[in-house]
């Protein structure tokens, strides 16, 4: 067989090659989409979060905590995106890493931490004075355990 017969082959298979790799995160589908680490339905555009491995692996989840449990098995380097909801913003979602987090008894999340994330520090503080908690940037943020309190097993 010449090549010229196989340089149309050899071409969509570079396509789709590179279309199969793409590292940016997949639009979550409330409703329909499950949470890699609890299995729940994600449902909740406020405090929903998810990652992309650096091999365009999909990761969802239902819950910012679910997310942190997560990540405590996983090597963060690995990962090419972190995304978490604004909870300002529904449906928003903002770097995980950059954001701001607040944990109050105020604002109920999907499985019972009451983890909340926003833009910024200034919207965290606005959320505190309305419903109290405390203030979290993502370093400290991720060596807190979170004990998964709806349990669905």
């Amino acid at each position: 067989m010449s090549f010229k017969l196989l340089q149309p082959f050899i071409g969509i298979v570079i396509i789709l090659l590179t279309i199969s790799c793409k590292v940016e995160p997949e639009a979550i589908e409330y409703g329909k989409d499950q949470c890699s680490f609890c299995v729940m339905n994600i449902v909740d555009k406020t405090h929903a979060a998810q990652y992309v491995t650096k091999k365009g692996k999909q990761f969802k989840f239902d819950a910012i905590e679910c997310l942190v449990n997560d990540l405590n098995e996983k090597n963060e380097q690995d990962l090419a995106v972190i995304l978490v909801a604004d909870y300002g913003n529904p449906g928003n979602m903002i770097d995980a890493k950059t954001a701001t987090y607040l944990i109050s008894t105020g604002i109920k999340s999907p499985m019972g931490a009451n983890l909340s994330a926003v833009v910024t520090l200034e919207k965290a503080l606005e959320l505190q004075q309305q419903y109290l908690g405390d203030i979290y940037a993502w370093e400290p943020l991720k060596k807190n355990t979170f004990p998964i309190i709806n349990e669905i097993y």
